[in-house]
């Protein structure tokens, strides 16, 4: 398989896979939807194109859909009339704001953009500006990883090496470069205190295998990958001392919607007595909402469900339950880690303490 270009930054510690490219006229998104096959590189010069990638999924993962959606604003300035440019930028925030409810990431980028946009005083300035906004906002997220990873190691506090268990996909292909949970995973591993990784094969998408399995073997990291269903008898073993997973928008009280199925391991956790981490960019914590019951849940497509790479296992007509998120209360996680700092057993106080 032909590896990818390296990160587009040069920072020696990430991995060279990447999902976002840019290239001054035009963004690059590594089309997730055909990984493992294939490594195809969509080429997107304008913002309708990165509605259609992050809507249809071709982008995905609560980071990069935020930096994407800011490089869509920045070319969206690109191919605007001289005449009209605001307006037509403000269209296309717009349509990126509609592409996916519910990743707070999303509307933190844009909002950022908007915020350059109102000082742009002509469509040459918007052009520079908005360009370099979404730079930052790349390089910002990867510097994020890198610090979580960090503060996780430490919270975690670990003797000896141990095996953990994630679900859906948090690396590189998810965020600016790294990786949020799985950039704790790449840490542990190369501080030497990871046994191994067991990957939620993820339903209806199945990112954890398509995906989190795909980076962690080309990165030499020891995965085992599994059924959504075996994650319980993989807890009742003993070996996994911590469930580690991502996040899409965390609430004020410090509840978590995450893909679908993380409350079910946030439950088994607390059973088997395993540590429970969320690791996300501070950009995903939305203090206007009071709790995880106000957090928009998208739902799907039926045929998400009925079907598996275009092949029908289930009957047409039988009804269907697609949501893409659930929401894991507070009091079942032990650690929020950010990129701000660490809330230990969260809850509204400590979540006030560090995000005002």
């Amino acid at each position: 398989m032909t590896r990818v270009t390296p990160d587009p930054f040069d920072q020696s510690a990430s991995p060279d896979t990447v999902a976002i490219r840019w290239l001054g006229h035009a963004v690059q998104l590594l089309d997730q939807r055909r990984l493992p096959q294939e490594e195809h590189w969509l080429t997107i010069e304008g913002a309708a194109g990165v509605s259609q990638a992050i809507r249809d999924m071709a982008v995905r993962g609560a980071p990069a859909i935020g930096i994407s959606a800011a490089y869509g604003v920045a070319l969206a300035a690109r191919g605007a009339d001289e005449r009209d440019w605001r307006t037509e930028v403000d269209v296309a925030i717009a349509a990126l704001a509609e592409s996916r409810p519910t990743a707070v990431n999303l509307f933190w980028a844009l909002q950022r953009m908007e915020g350059v946009l109102r000082q742009c005083r002509s469509r040459e300035d918007a052009v520079a500006r908005l360009a370099e906004e979404a730079i930052a906002i790349h390089r910002e997220d990867l510097a994020a990883n890198m610090a979580m990873a960090d503060l996780a190691l430490a919270a975690m506090a670990l003797d000896k090496p141990c095996a953990v268990l994630t679900h859906c996909n948090t690396g590189a292909l998810a965020t600016g470069g790294y990786g949020t949970a799985l950039g704790v995973v790449r840490r542990l591993h190369e501080q030497r205190l990871l046994t191994r990784v067991y990957a939620d094969e993820t339903r209806p998408w199945l990112q954890g295998a398509r995906l989190t399995a795909w980076e962690l073997v080309k990165d030499g990291i020891p995965v085992v990958l599994n059924a959504d269903g075996a994650a319980g008898a993989i807890l009742a073993q003993g070996d996994v001392k911590w469930v580690i997973v991502g996040a899409d928008r965390i609430t004020a009280n410090g509840d978590v919607a995450n893909k679908i199925g993380t409350y079910c391991l946030a439950v088994l956790a607390r059973h088997h007595k395993v540590k429970f981490m969320v690791v996300a960019p501070s950009s995903t914590v939305d203090m206007t909402l009071e709790r995880g019951s106000d957090i928009p849940i998208e739902e799907r497509d039926g045929r998400e469900i009925r079907q598996v790479g275009g092949i029908a296992i289930a009957p047409e007509k039988v009804g269907v339950f697609n949501p893409v998120f659930d929401v894991t209360p507070a009091n079942l996680i032990d650690l929020i880690v950010t990129e701000r700092g660490v809330v230990h057993n969260p809850e509204v106080t400590g979540m006030h303490k560090l995000f005002g």
